[in-house]
């Protein structure tokens, strides 16, 4: 019998083939212990006195003006109308940016003509255009739609410029091969192949739309999240001002799961990449 075969033999089959996948209940857990923790750690400090009230509400505080809200119907109001403001500013930027980010990325005079602007916008900050945007559209919902919406088309173009350009050149070749051109080719190959930084941009997207809705909602709201924040400052109400960053960062948690539920659905391939 040869090396080779006597190495053949003892070779030993693997004790695993396939994706481990950890238990739902073990995910859940790890992902929310490091908060757990926090808001035990915030509770006790409040509950000993650690934690000055007039410095960092207590969590019974907080639950309190989350009462006081519920019970007028308010909160849900003020949600109602960040949502929307939030919804229609990330729509209209998103939108662009994705257009724009694929003109960019499949033509190079489509990126002579757009990249320079794009990345001159990038360069500014959004909020520093708060002052100019007031003088031309006034402090209406106008004026918070388009601040959230620019805000928005910043990260959708990147991300869709690079995803685009990042294509492999083989996968376009073959799909040309089989005949593939023009607009089939842009919306059967090209966007699907771009798709996991499309995403990455929604997410970011979205999670830079709170901090526009923010500044919008201070300045000539009356309702939204961002106008209860202003409230609170102005009656030093700490535990409306705890409360709304809470609101806010459950709002962008909810946002990181529907991206994630709409990852799975559009690319169920790619959780079998992930290490468990």
């Amino acid at each position: 019998m040869t090396v080779l075969a006597e190495r053949a033999l003892a070779l030993e089959t693997p004790r695993h083939l396939g994706t481990r996948r950890r238990h739902p209940a073990l995910t859940l857990s790890v992902r929310a212990g490091v908060p757990l923790l926090l808001l035990a750690a915030w509770w006790i400090g409040s509950v000993t006195g650690a934690l000055d009230p007039g410095i960092l509400a207590g969590p019974p505080a907080v639950a309190g003006a989350l009462g006081e809200l519920l019970a007028t119907g308010q909160l849900g109001d003020y949600l109602l109308a960040s949502a929307g403001r939030a919804g229609l500013g990330v729509a209209l930027g998103a939108g662009t940016g994705l257009l724009l980010g694929v003109v960019s990325g499949l033509s190079a005079l489509g990126e002579d003509l757009v990249d320079p602007t794009l990345q001159m916008k990038r360069a500014v900050p959004f909020l520093a255009l708060v002052p100019l945007f007031i003088s031309w559209f006034g402090v209406q919902e106008t004026f918070k739609v388009v601040l959230i919406a620019v805000a928005a088309v910043g990260p959708m173009y990147a991300y869709t410029y690079l995803g685009v350009r990042g294509v492999d050149r083989k996968v376009v070749e073959a799909a040309r091969g089989f005949g593939l051109s023009g607009a089939r080719l842009t919306f059967g190959v090209i966007i699907p192949s771009a798709l996991p930084n499309i995403l990455m941009a929604l997410r970011v997207c979205l999670s830079i739309s709170l901090t526009g809705l923010i500044a919008a909602e201070q300045i000539g709201a009356t309702e939204g999240i961002g106008y209860l924040v202003t409230l609170s400052q102005q009656y030093y109400r700490n535990d409306y001002m705890l409360l709304c960053v809470l609101l806010y960062a459950v709002l962008g948690l909810l946002i990181d799961l529907g991206i994630r539920g709409l990852e799975r659905l559009a690319m169920p391939w790619r959780e079998h990449l992930a290490a468990r």
